[in-house]
């Protein structure tokens, strides 16, 4: 499981832990309970890849007396499930259902610099409020230190843009703590299958784009926040830093006054 702040990279990471040949990136397992529920908004209810025709969510269901994680690796035939809700209280529950049945939770911790993730929130909901928006990624992130300092089990902490810039020397250390061999197929996330709940549109988008000759086939779609980086993205991993010419001279001072201490451990200025 993944813990942090949403903006942070957790669907990129996902994405390259799935591409293991024994490990299933399923996105955010919270959203394991809205599959079938007409409810619910569809992008948030099918698959972000396939949409309603998955054959891997279209016919899943839930049994909530059941571990979710182990429901899924049986489901797929894999022995190893990545999940990115990122919330504290859905990770200790998974976690407990996990232990509970004799399996072994792992974690990671993401971080990234706070001024890119708060960037990529006002982009994303321009009408909100910036203060509030800082505000609420140091809550996040508070309540993610404080599960990743309480979990009982393997677990590290990852910086997004490490994972960007030295992909294959986290890889390594991530499939350390997993106790599995690095695959050089993860460094290249987009050529695998994935099938993937919730999540990041763009990195979804690239991943579409090899997997359908047509991408206008795929159920995610960019939109115009979106469309300009992601078109032309040229399909590897590279450090998104749009915040440094995107992030406005006043926001800029908002944050330093809000949450520049907080942040200085999470600055990147590479």
């Amino acid at each position: 499981m993944v813990a942090g702040a949403g903006h942070s990279g957790s669907t990129l990471l996902g994405m390259i832990l799935g591409s293991h040949s024994q490990a299933f990136y399923m996105g955010e397992g919270g959203k394991a309970r809205y599959l079938g529920d007409a409810s619910k908004p569809m992008r948030k209810r099918v698959c972000k890849i396939c949409g309603e025709d998955c054959p891997i969510w279209s016919d899943f269901v839930w049994d909530q007396e059941a571990a979710l994680h182990a429901q899924v690796a049986r489901h797929v035939g894999k022995t190893i499930i990545v999940d990115t809700t990122k919330k504290d209280l859905w990770i200790n529950a998974r976690a407990a259902e996990l232990r509970e049945i004799g399996a072994q939770p792992h974690l990671i911790l993401l971080t990234r610099d706070g001024r890119a993730v708060v960037n990529s929130r006002i982009r994303k909901y321009p009408e909100r409020d910036p203060a509030k928006q800082i505000d609420d990624w140091m809550a996040q992130m508070q309540r993610s230190e404080k599960v990743f300092e309480s979990f009982d089990g393997p677990k590290m902490k990852v910086r997004y843009e490490e994972l960007s810039t030295s992909t294959e020397t986290v890889a390594h250390s991530i499939c350390k703590l997993l106790e599995i061999e690095f695959e050089p197929a993860m460094l290249g996330f987009a050529k695998t299958d994935h099938h993937v709940l919730g999540g990041n549109s763009g990195t979804q988008f690239i991943a579409a784009r090899e997997r359908f000759d047509d991408p206008q086939k795929a159920f995610v779609a960019l939109n115009d926040r979106t469309r300009t980086y992601y078109k032309d993205h040229h399909g590897g991993i590279e450090l998104d830093l749009r915040w440094k010419h995107e992030l406005s001279t006043e926001h800029t001072a908002l944050f330093d006054q809000l949450a520049g201490s907080y942040n200085e451990s999470m600055k990147w200025e590479a």
